[in-house]
């Protein structure tokens, strides 16, 4: 297969870069290269970023009713060409088929809450705040954004949680795609212009993160929304606030689901299986985790070992598969190096994934399901992000024990729990410290009108993406204040000062 060299996208036109550096896009299923995406330089990212600037005018001028069409187009464009998309994306990010399918329906998804932002970004008003004076605020466009999109959901993250509420709302955006897999951003971005996108709206580069530090800091950015590591999203909240910019990070997890004795555990060991497993672990709404009680410890492992097994292992664009590669060959090694130290901290390995290798796909980035018994607090697996198909089994005593467990993790994405008991269910919702909560369910996802919303280490910044936060970060507020004097109001009202208004009707 011939390597694709790809390009980058400055005012709705894609370029080729001129650096001569790139980045290897793989096919982990197989190992083999599949593409290069350029890693622009300096002056190419501030071209996007001049671009952007220079449509903001116009755009933000565009009534918000005639923004929306271009997101309603969108969308059926999405739609029809969804197989495709999600092909693109289960090729060179490794989830499985239906997994990407699921990416790309989240896009779909954000776009049904985006058209609603007319309804949404009103201000209100007040008429007679004080005598003859009426109030109304505004909800506007801010101006140029950053979205700094990790490699785990190349659909949804930059074209679902990013690019939909930022444009509606009148803001203009340049794209970081994940350098890793850029070609599902790509073709994404050139349907969104195929909607009718003015140019230089939505820019997307490709480039090192010398470059991501001259686009947070940059005078012509006004915010920053990215995903990826807690290291990395500190370091970019830090920097990123240190400049004046409004700042939304979302960072790593290590979610974690509790399971009480009354639970059905095959039926809750299911759940937690396309949970821990899918997309081989490789989402900050995996749950790598799960603190059972003693009494039931032993049966749910066993259930647990005898589930995983049964999963299919290949290639993720074969529909018969249910568990694909990891992102790479470093990764691959990460995750094995992982399973290794759980052993050597004293973890009981009850179902080894490592040296994982399909028939004819020898090549391929495989980990296999992982199930780590007997973990403790002391032990670094059971409290670091793995991002991979690795699930550590803590023990617990009871309820109160294992809240305990969960909220001492410095991470605070989601948490879960399985019980058949409303009491528990309702004293863990309300305790926890996780930011979505599951009750018998072990993606505790919100919808996209809901925000994603972590918490602890998990996030950095103060609106969240998606729902009311989306738009209310998107934005920002205006007052105005309104007195008109009556012609046959006296020349001594006429000239009464607000703050002596104030102090009269008072």
């Amino acid at each position: 297969m011939a390597i694709k060299t790809l390009k980058y996208c400055v005012n709705g036109e894609w370029r080729e870069s001129s650096s001569g550096k790139f980045t290897a896009v793989m096919n982990p299923s197989t190992g083999e290269q599949i593409a290069q995406a350029p890693v622009c330089s300096r002056e190419e990212v501030n071209a996007a970023v001049a671009a952007a600037k220079a449509a903001f005018p116009a755009w933000s001028a565009t009534p918000v009713a005639l923004r929306t069409q271009v997101i309603f187009k969108f969308r059926e464009l999405v739609n029809q060409h969804f197989d495709e998309i999600s092909l693109i994306l289960a090729t060179e990010m490794g989830k499985a088929l239906e997994e990407a399918k699921g990416d790309v329906f989240k896009v779909v998804e954000a776009c049904e809450v985006a058209v609603g932002a007319p309804l949404e970004i009103q201000g209100h008003s007040m008429m007679d705040a004080t005598r003859g004076h009426d109030i109304i605020l505004y909800r506007e466009a801010v101006g140029v954004f950053v979205g700094i999109a990790p490699y785990n959901f190349p659909a949804m993250i930059p074209f679902g949680w990013f690019v939909p509420l930022c444009i509606t709302a009148g803001n203009c955006m340049v794209l970081k795609a994940a350098s890793m897999v850029p070609q599902t951003g790509m073709r994404l971005l050139e349907l969104l212009y195929e909607a009718g996108l003015p140019k230089g709206v939505v820019n997307l580069v490709t480039c090192s993160r010398d470059e991501v530090t001259e686009l947070i800091t940059h005078p012509d950015i006004k915010g920053v929304s990215f995903v990826g590591s807690t290291s990395v999203g500190l370091k970019i909240y830090s920097t990123a606030a240190a400049n004046g910019k409004r700042v939304q990070c979302l960072t790593e997890a290590k979610n974690h689901a509790l399971v009480l004795e009354d639970a059905p555990i095959e039926w809750t060991a299911r759940r937690i299986i396309n949970s821990a497993y899918g997309c081989a672990g490789q989402r900050c709404m995996a749950l790598p985790v799960a603190v059972v009680q003693d009494s039931i410890a032993d049966e749910f492992v066993k259930v647990m070992k005898k589930l995983s097994m049964e999963l299919t292992i290949g290639p993720a664009y074969d529909p018969a598969n249910q568990l694909g590669p990891v992102i790479s060959a470093s990764h691959k090694e990460f995750v094995e190096n992982w399973i290794t130290k759980g052993v050597e901290e004293g973890a009981t390995l009850v179902l080894d994934g490592r040296g994982c290798k399909p028939k004819g796909f020898e090549n391929g980035y495989y980990v296999g399901p992982t199930i780590l018994d007997n973990v403790t607090e002391a032990m670094t697996v059971g409290t670091q992000e793995v991002f991979g198909p690795v699930l550590c089994v803590k023990r617990c005593k009871g309820f109160e024990d294992g809240l305990a467990i969960m909220n001492a993790n410095p991470f605070a994405n989601g948490s879960s729990i399985f019980t058949s008991s409303g009491h528990y269910a309702r004293e863990f919702a309300r305790r926890t410290d996780g930011g979505m909560v599951g009750v018998n369910v072990g993606i505790p996802v919100p919808l996209a009108f809901f925000p994603f919303s972590g918490h602890k280490r998990s996030f950095f910044g103060d609106l969240h993406c998606l729902g009311r936060d989306g738009l209310k970060f998107y934005t920002q507020t205006k007052t105005v204040t309104t007195k008109w004097v009556s012609p046959d109001e006296s020349e001594q009202a006429r000239v009464s000062t607000w703050e002596g208004t104030i102090n009269r009707d008072l």
